[in-house]
């Protein structure tokens, strides 16, 4: 190939294939993987066999590399997104700044939301689910079978939300915002009702979510814990979940293909799912009479005690004390709270094993009412308003910056045709 195109044209030109790889200090075959990528836009040259390049889109590509280059790596090779959401530190965590114990203890999930999206705190929000998004998603939730677990609905009611929302293509701050303020109550209010017959309450998210966890009478002291729950899950870093979505927002998926991601992540045993372990470990103490049986035998089967450690804290889980506090104020709540305690004591003898997030919401799903499940459901509803803010900040980047490259370890080729 004649990567000589454009050298003799003058000042503001188009450039060649060699002098764009100069000015970007990579090879000519990586130029060509920009613009299959999308990064650049090349030209064939009329007269010779190469292509030509904008020299401004050239330069402005090589700044963004140049300013990636210079940002923070991760540690032992993990990856590191530039991102103004959440901030962890060894014993809490901030969301745009603010104390994220402090916000969640002062204001309702909405509010909260609300602030990890726009940086602005308006009282009073409610999220209300359109008519037709939210029929749609009944009807795919209703059409599963009795089995499906919450993850199963929440992705299925996802999907047809998606299908019903002509502007879900529009990746504007503005539409993006429009979809999720429709997309969080669709996913409660098209869960199936196991509350108390026609109660609504006033509206609030927590409220509506309760109706759908369990079928006890709600009480204030216990919606305030459920709320509470909810605006402290709502994101924590990059979580693997919280990942999978930014992936999809590189590649500018739509926000509900993009918490579509995020849902399939959660499913891990490793992520979501570790509520449901903790809520099992605790009905078993409490049935048992007592939690050092129940980590014992944890243990002796080579598992992990649910609840316990949490790989980014030094302590206990910050969201843990402040959920835990606020369970204090529930009389019903004594019997689940002495259980846990007595796990975290009996197995405080090993280094690093404080309570954490999970632990405490098994201790709200418990003492509900609530069935196991009901911590993943709490989880995902929460944590889908962090996804779309990480999707926001995504779709601002780059696109397809979230392409890592595959250290080949197969056989060298040429190998011969099987």
């Amino acid at each position: 190939m004649n990567d000589r195109a454009g050298d003799q044209t003058g000042a503001g030109s188009r450039i060649s294939t060699r002098q764009a790889a100069e000015l970007l200090g990579v090879k000519s075959a990586t130029v060509y993987a920009y613009v299959s990528r999308g990064q650049l836009t090349s030209r064939r040259d009329p007269v010779g066999r190469g292509s030509s390049f904008d020299p401004a889109e050239v330069e402005s590509l090589a700044r963004r590399n140049r300013r990636e280059a210079a940002a923070p790596t991760g540690s032992a090779g993990e990856l590191a997104v530039r991102t103004s959401l959440t901030l962890i530190e060894p014993d809490r965590y901030y969301f745009r700044g603010v104390d994220a114990v402090e916000l969640a203890s002062r204001h309702p999930y909405e509010e909260v939301a609300e602030w990890l999206w726009t940086g602005t705190l308006p009282r009073g929000a409610r999220f209300t689910a359109p008519p037709e998004p939210l029929a749609a998603a009944r009807r795919a939730v209703a059409a599963l079978p009795e089995h499906s677990g919450p993850l199963d609905r929440l992705r299925v009611a996802t999907a047809a939300a998606a299908v019903a929302d002509p502007l879900r293509f529009d990746l504007s701050a503005e539409a993006v915002l429009g979809s999720a303020r429709c997309l969080i109550p669709v996913l409660v209010d098209a869960l199936p009702e196991v509350g108390p017959p026609g109660w609504r309450g006033d509206g609030r998210l927590a409220r509506r979510l309760w109706t759908r966890l369990t079928a006890r009478e709600p009480d204030p002291e216990a919606l305030a814990a459920l709320d509470l729950a909810l605006a402290l899950l709502i994101d924590h870093d990059l979580a693997a979940s919280t990942l999978a979505v930014r992936v999809a927002a590189s590649a500018h998926a739509h926000p509900y293909a993009a918490v579509s991601a995020g849902l399939g992540a959660l499913e891990g045993p490793l992520h979501g799912a570790a509520g449901r372990l903790a809520h099992r470990m605790l009905e078993e103490a409490l049935e048992r009479g007592g939690a050092a049986p129940v980590v014992a035998d944890h243990l002796r089967a080579g598992r992990r005690v649910p609840g316990l450690g949490h790989r980014l804290y030094a302590g206990e889980d910050p969201r843990a004390r402040a959920l835990f506090a606020r369970l204090e104020t529930l009389p019903q709540a004594a019997p689940a709270l002495a259980a846990a305690r007595e796990v975290v004591a009996t197995a405080a003898r090993r280094p690093g094993l404080h309570a954490n997030v999970d632990l405490a919401l098994a201790v709200l799903t418990v003492s509900c009412g609530m069935p196991a499940e009901a911590g993943e459901t709490v989880f995902a509803v929460a944590r889908t308003a962090g996804w779309i803010a990480h999707a926001l900040e995504e779709y601002q980047e780059r696109p397809l910056r979230m392409r890592p490259v595959g250290q080949y370890r197969g056989p060298r080729p040429p190998q011969p045709m099987p």
